[in-house]
């Protein structure tokens, strides 16, 4: 049986240190409650004017707002999406915003279906 020496290096690392967020910029997570209440209104704007490269993405489905990307974001963009009240959701491959509506239970149907759906900046252009 071959064993490692202490002081030989590794490429893997251990799961904590996987887990570890050191490199990661923290979130504010008072910000994040605040904004978690905001109403969809009150979230578009503050995408307009703070993040106007989201706004553009924004999808308004029912009362909620959907942020979708082609590919992974850097931990930047995350920390202000969750920053902004943003939740990954991992079935729909979405950033949401529930505007203050937080469901009981998860939706077994497809949202845009059901409530329609629409993006912000096609009907007010930033």
């Amino acid at each position: 049986m071959k064993t490692k020496l202490k002081n030989q290096k590794s490429e893997l690392q251990s799961r904590p240190e996987q887990l570890s967020t050191g490199d990661r910029p923290k979130i504010n997570l008072e910000l994040r409650r605040a904004n978690r209440k905001l109403e969809t209104e009150k979230l578009l704007a503050l995408l307009r004017s703070k993040t106007p490269n989201f706004f553009e993405l924004a999808e308004v489905v029912g009362k909620w707002v959907w942020i979708q990307f082609s590919d992974k974001q850097p931990p930047t963009v995350t920390r202000v999406l969750a920053e902004l009240g943003f939740h990954w959701n991992n079935t729909r491959q979405t950033w949401q915003h529930p505007c203050g509506t937080i469901p009981d239970d998860r939706a077994t149907y497809d949202p845009r279906k059901r409530y329609g759906s629409y993006f912000a900046a096609d009907v007010k252009p930033a």
